[in-house]
């Protein structure tokens, strides 16, 4: 399996109403670790995975409604609790879209909101 690996970074505000999540259930902040792996079994006839060029512009695009964003106030997330889990499945799903005339494969969206915890979302494009 071939990888190529994209990584950019988004900073938040939002909330997680539900008691589960203790203090975090509070307005709070943080700043994700974005990386953006698109596999593939075989490399195309230009012996590549993917566009690098391609793939930074569709990661920068998926994340830009995002950034320095209360995602509590974004419509599609209203009554939603935005964890980490569900947010690399959002990213995933937007990447997707931009992506699946281009590029055949799986795509693993991974969320790093610390040093010593993340979470992924990985699925075929389709």
């Amino acid at each position: 399996m071939y990888t190529v690996t994209i990584r950019d970074h988004m900073m938040i505000a939002h909330s997680l109403n539900s008691e589960a999540f203790g203090p975090a259930q509070r307005l709070h902040g943080a700043t994700y670790v974005v990386d953006a792996a698109f596999k593939s079994e075989s490399l195309d006839e230009n012996n590549i995975v993917i566009d690098i060029d391609l793939a930074t512009k569709v990661l920068q695009k998926a994340l830009a409604p995002l950034k320095y964003q209360n995602l509590d106030e974004i419509p599609v997330f209203q009554e939603k609790l935005t964890t980490t889990e569900f947010l690399a499945k959002h990213i995933h799903d937007t990447i997707c879209q931009e992506i699946k005339p281009y590029f055949k494969g799986h795509l693993q969206v991974t969320l790093g909101e610390s040093h010593v915890a993340w979470a992924s979302y990985e699925a075929e494009v389709l």
